[in-house]
């Protein structure tokens, strides 16, 4: 098996093979606990209009959206797993736009499979790439708005290479690491009201969720992603 490094939406649209879109902070963390906590699926959206109209469309569907961290006027929510697990999202369908994450997602259309990157399900996600037995694995790093290399993202790709390889990797300071991240601060901010605190713990708890998500095209026409298996 081949590992190999993209970073950023055109490194997600370059992506062969089976890729992995990371965004640590926050919108892979956020599928992962919505999927956990009995979501049917979350289609990622790239465009703020395009989500509006999926919430015109289907206003029984939670939408959520965010642009430099904060909610977006109109939307169910913003891109806080904090705020999200507050509402019942059993069976639920959601729709999700923000500025990294679900741009990488949406984008990663040369891509055999598309499966989501975070820390929290690290473990769960590397097992069901395993079974695929792809030739090659592309680790997409979406990085601070999709612009600029981030620790947390940057880590999370460090591990699941290590993962893949068996090589050991020491996770018992990631929480301490990534609390000095620049992408971090906002959590610790009081004014920051769209990142709770609760949201870095929630990113940062390594492989707290054991099931992988990976994107599929729905009854609809809809690329959506879903729990594996």
């Amino acid at each position: 098996m081949q590992i190999e490094f993209a970073d950023f939406t055109a490194g997600a649209r370059s992506a062969r093979g089976v890729a992995i879109v990371i965004d640590v902070f926050r919108a892979c963390s956020l599928i992962a606990h919505a999927i956990a906590a009995g979501a049917n699926r979350v289609v990622p959206v790239a465009e703020i209009e395009d989500a509006l109209a999926l919430k015109r469309a289907h206003p029984d569907w939670h939408v959520l959206g965010e642009r430099h961290a904060r909610t977006l006027a109109g939307f169910d929510g913003g891109n806080s797993p904090t705020d999200l697990l507050r509402h019942d999202l059993r069976g639920r369908t959601l729709a999700h736009t923000t500025h990294a994450g679900t741009q990488g997602l949406a984008g990663a259309v040369n891509a055999s499979h598309v499966f989501t990157g975070a820390l929290v399900n690290a473990d769960a996600t590397v097992r069901a790439v395993r079974a695929l037995s792809p030739d090659l694995v592309t680790i997409v790093r979406m990085g601070q708005n999709a612009v600029e290399r981030c620790a947390e993202d940057d880590l999370c790709a460090e591990l699941l290479a290590a993962k893949f390889s068996g090589a050991h990797y020491d996770v018992a300071g990631v929480r301490e690491r990534l609390r000095e991240a620049p992408a971090a601060a906002k959590f610790f901010d009081p004014a920051a009201t769209w990142a709770p605190e609760g949201d870095f713990d929630l990113c940062t708890a390594v492989d707290s969720i054991d099931l992988a998500v990976t994107m599929k095209r729905g009854a609809d026409g809809l690329m959506a992603l879903e729990r594996v298996g």
